[in-house]
């Protein structure tokens, strides 16, 4: 997983995905692969994102595909020095376990 301002993305990248560029926008990429073989998996993958005042922010993951990749995309709005809490939960195709990973980032638009 990656979290980053979209701003932070190239330009070209953003349109191919589909990412509004902007220094007050976070966005949450998750990539699920195989262990032994770096292959990438298709999973169900559900994030909860608080800020640090207990603040629900929704996010909605969506799936993209490019060539043999796969990952999921989240995007949520952001205010300066906001500190954002990831619960991301992810279960891989064929698997009945979830995963759980939790991270946090501060963002910055100013």
């Amino acid at each position: 997983f990656h979290a980053l301002a979209t701003d932070e993305v190239p330009a070209d990248v953003a349109k191919t995905v589909g990412v509004v560029r902007a220094r007050n926008r976070a966005l949450l990429n998750v990539s699920v692969q195989k262990t032994a073989t770096t292959e990438a998996v298709t999973a169900e993958v559900s994030v909860k994102t608080v800020n640090l005042t207990g603040q629900l922010k929704s996010m909605t993951m969506r799936q993209v595909e490019q060539g043999d990749a796969i990952y999921y995309l989240g995007e949520v709005s952001v205010a300066n020095r906001e500190t954002l809490i990831f619960d991301i939960s992810v279960t891989p195709a064929g698997e009945s376990e979830s995963f759980q990973v939790r991270t946090k980032r501060i963002y910055y638009t100013d």
